[in-house]
């Protein structure tokens, strides 16, 4: 389970309100939410790359078992993303995530930052990137580094925010059409 000083150390320091726009901890608590805007921000984007329209990531990923055991995991980070009043996205951290060159103390991996499509294009994707960058600066982190699908308009999104591509990785998922399987390993260093 979540240690309750990282849950009240994110709901004191890292809640991050913005105009229109604020990034809140979510906790098991929020289980269901969770499931609820991950299902949804997903099905939104990426029904395209499977076979069976999602359902063996969406069962693997979103199911009620998979996010409860995220969720308790202590190196995992969610976060519900809101504009106005109303949920539009969630982000998963894993805090203590080792990639080449850095050690996992020093590293953050930006695992999922996913928004409906009714949020996409308003600026709540910078916003969200502006938020993970504090977080792990506020960690003492010396990088944050992510995968993003090699055919997705993602890369360029990042490319923006000033990660850089420094690999490749291929998902070794059977239900995935094979056209959509690579990625890249995108890294920001952090001054």
């Amino acid at each position: 389970m979540a240690s309750r000083k990282a849950v009240l150390q994110f709901t004191n320091v890292h809640t991050f309100p913005m105009p229109a726009i604020n990034i809140t901890p979510c906790t098991t608590t929020d289980l269901h939410t969770l499931q609820d805007i991950a299902i949804n921000s997903y099905g939104d984007h990426y029904l395209y790359l499977w076979y069976d329209g999602g359902m063996w990531y969406i069962n693997r990923c979103f199911s009620e078992d998979a996010l409860k055991k995220e969720l308790e995991d202590e190196n995992t980070a969610f976060f519900l993303i809101y504009e106005q009043e109303e949920l539009v996205g969630f982000l998963k951290l894993n805090i203590n995530a080792e990639i080449e060159g850095y050690t996992a103390q020093e590293a953050l991996e930006l695992e999922r930052i996913y928004l409906v499509k009714t949020a996409s294009g308003k600026g709540i994707g910078r916003e969200a990137m502006t938020f993970t960058k504090k977080y792990a600066q506020d960690l003492g982190k010396k990088v944050i580094w992510l995968k993003a699908m090699d055919s997705s308009k993602s890369v360029a999104f990042y490319e923006q925010n000033g990660f850089e591509k420094c690999g490749t990785y291929t998902l070794n998922f059977e239900a995935m059409k094979e056209e959509y399987r690579g990625m890249y390993v995108m890294k920001l260093e952090l001054a």
